[in-house]
């Protein structure tokens, strides 16, 4: 495939809490959709909007030009795509797949690898933005692999974030998010930590977040996280349990580097505590509840 067209079917799997209004601006932007998700009912919106829904990952292949996936763990990309009847058997010569799942980058080289065997263009291009990025189409996409086949698929991004930059080879992609979620996790850590200080010393958390979002100290967990934890709204714009994942991945690749992280490893100590508590389908934001007793 030299052009992306109208014309080309893009598959989509995995239509969770970010996938399904990424595949939603997919739709909107005429596209033909196919769709699987291991839950159908998460579908359901957009197969009424116009997406066919098929049975298997398998048929998302075998029916798509570009294959974009968004699942939930390394262990779900590998068996996937490389599993005993993954997607990379089923895909057309010549066709693309994005992986945007935030997965470990040695496992993206691999199936970049597995793909040129067979002809096929894999691109790593996970996504920064939570929930609101993804309705609002405002993500930031990090994309390694070959340079030719993301300027192909570079208009489809463009349809899902306003910030997509192409990082290099493949594993790339995954490199720089893990640098996001390291800049993340202490970032948490601060932000929960100024919330607590500013209860405890009577301050309106309101007239707080006025006066520091805008300063040195503004950040996107700041403007948005923080305004959740003070109405204790602590529905998942990310899963707890999925930034564990990713701490993981950071904190092995980090080691691999023989790289000191320890904002990391601590970030990491406190939302695995998090989840032994029972909030591992929390958003982020719930740390205020480790750290506010």
């Amino acid at each position: 495939m030299k052009n992306l067209t109208k014309q080309n079917v893009i598959g989509f799997i995995g239509t969770g809490v970010m996938g399904k209004s990424m595949a939603g601006h997919i739709l909107e932007a005429g596209f033909p959709l196919v769709v699987y998700n291991r839950t159908k009912e998460k579908a359901l919106d957009l197969i009424h909007n116009g997406a066919k829904w098929v049975d298997t990952p398998q048929e998302v292949a075998e029916a798509s030009d570009v294959v974009i996936t968004i699942v939930g763990y390394p262990s779900d990309v590998e068996g996937l795509y490389l599993g005993e009847n993954g997607i990379l058997k089923h895909m057309k010569q010549g066709s693309v797949a994005l992986d945007m799942t935030t997965s470990s980058p040695k496992l993206a080289a691999e199936i970049f690898k597995k793909g040129m065997d067979k002809g096929i263009s894999i691109l790593d291009a996970p996504v920064s933005g939570g929930d609101i990025g993804a309705k609002e189409a405002r993500l930031s996409i990090m994309v390694g692999g070959e340079e030719e086949s993301f300027e192909l698929a570079k208009p489809l991004l463009d349809r899902l974030g306003s910030n997509v930059v192409y990082q290099g080879k493949a594993g790339s992609g995954q490199h720089t998010k893990m640098c996001n979620q390291i800049a993340i996790a202490s970032n948490m850590m601060g932000v929960t930590e100024a919330l607590l200080y500013a209860k405890k010393s009577g301050l309106n958390p309101e007239n707080v977040l006025k006066s520091i979002t805008s300063g040195a100290a503004g950040s996107w967990s700041l403007s948005n996280l923080v305004p959740r934890m003070i109405e204790e709204d602590y529905a998942p714009g990310f899963y707890i349990k999925h930034f564990i994942k990713d701490l993981k991945i950071a904190l092995d690749s980090a080691k691999d580097m023989e790289l000191r992280t320890p904002g990391l490893e601590l970030a990491l100590s406190l939302y695995e505590e998090l989840a032994m508590n029972g909030e591992e389908n929390s958003g982020t934001q719930a740390l205020i509840k480790l750290l506010e007793h």
